[in-house]
């Protein structure tokens, strides 16, 4: 189930806000968790810890397109305070892109492949209707382990963010440390004082027809239908924008998440922290899977693979190798210049665990 937030330039989310309250208070569901999130700076680092249960409802699960019941995970994410732009884009393997305030994470991909051929390149976009997969109002489900994750915009969070009220709202942050908006922003990115409009991805689905796997037209049922399109929408290819926020009132480049592809953002503008392919769920669908840690009964891949292999294709380009030194820092987390087991494996998935007094959860 799809519930559109943006209805136009203007008048932005009222209409299906309020569509969203009524639905979701005849067919929502409490948590049966309490949610328990923390967020704080030391230093240069934020870090974010929770145990991924939202406070807005959900839909039910189990139910008939995922099998899989909520339950509390054990999150510990650090992103740069002050993030910095890197020389090139990285792209979103298998693992989650970021998380919201209310401690629950972002995992736009699916371990969906055509014909369960994860080679063929033809991965399902979760949310193009090609997959029944059990989706709530918050385009959000869960997976094998039980952790609830959004792959579209967190309608219930945003709900409790806005009020139902036309404005931006910080929803999250990337694993590269910068921040996450809702899909608005102001008709001049550098004027606060500029009228607010909905904010449009650049992604359009391809002309024309597949030239193998599936074959026929594109129609953005799998991801590699889309391609971006300069000048097509508000949004540059990481789906983001330099701009001025209310927390960032000196601008900043924050990500968009959008109705349309990519949803949630597909690409990272700066370095992804590793605690995201450590301390996440594994990346994908109902069924779990992925390079981000493997499904039930699978060997999690080693948190320095994870790091090198950045597109999660198995393979070691001439690029991942040149970045290779900049990734086996970012595991050494002590900074002592020397990697232990402890870093270079990583964590169990779902492993960290909220320590302090966590806050309660949107």
């Amino acid at each position: 189930m799809r519930h559109r937030i943006l209805t136009g330039v203007a008048g932005v989310v009222v209409t299906t806000i309020t569509a969203f309250a009524a639905d979701v208070a005849s067919k929502g569901v409490k948590p049966a968790f309490a949610g328990e999130v923390s967020i704080s700076v030391d230093g240069d680092v934020r870090v974010i810890r929770s145990n991924g249960i939202p406070a807005h409802e959900t839909g039910q699960f189990p139910n008939r397109g995922n099998p899989n019941t909520i339950a509390p995970q054990r999150y510990e994410f650090r992103v740069p305070a002050e993030p910095k732009a890197a020389e090139r884009t990285t792209p979103l393997r298998m693992q989650p892109f970021g998380v919201a305030v209310n401690g629950v994470v972002f995992d736009p991909g699916a371990a969906e492949w055509w014909n369960r051929d994860r080679s063929s390149g033809w991965q399902y976009e979760p949310l193009a209707g090609g997959r029944m997969l059990g989706v709530d109002q918050s385009h959000a489900h869960v997976q094998p382990n039980g952790a609830y994750h959004y792959h579209g915009i967190p309608v219930g969070l945003v709900f409790a963010l806005t009020d139902g009220k036309e404005r931006m709202a910080l929803v999250g942050w990337a694993a590269d440390g910068f921040p996450i908006y809702n899909p608005v922003g102001y008709s001049d990115p550098k004027d606060a004082t500029s009228a607010v409009k909905g904010l449009k991805s650049g992604y359009r689905v391809k002309k024309g027809t597949r030239p193998g796997g599936p074959g026929g037209a594109y129609d953005g049922t799998f991801v590699a239908d889309y391609e971006y399109v300069v000048g097509a929408g508000d949004l540059d290819e990481c789906n983001g924008v330099v701009g001025v926020t209310p927390e960032y009132p000196k601008g900043i480049y924050h990500y968009v998440l959008t109705e349309e592809f990519p949803f949630v953002p597909r690409m990272y503008r700066g370095t992804p922290d590793g605690s995201f392919s450590t301390h996440g769920p594994p990346g994908g669908g109902p069924g779990g899977g992925g390079p981000g840690g493997g499904g039930p009964g699978q060997r999690p891949v080693p948190a320095i693979i994870r790091a090198l292999d950045l597109d999660g294709d198995g393979i070691l380009s001439a690029e991942e190798i040149a970045n290779a030194p900049a990734a086996l820092k970012k595991l050494d987390r002590n900074g002592d210049g020397r990697l232990t087991a402890d870093e270079y494996l990583g964590a169990r998935p779902g492993g960290g665990g909220p320590r302090g007094g966590g806050g309660p959860a949107q």
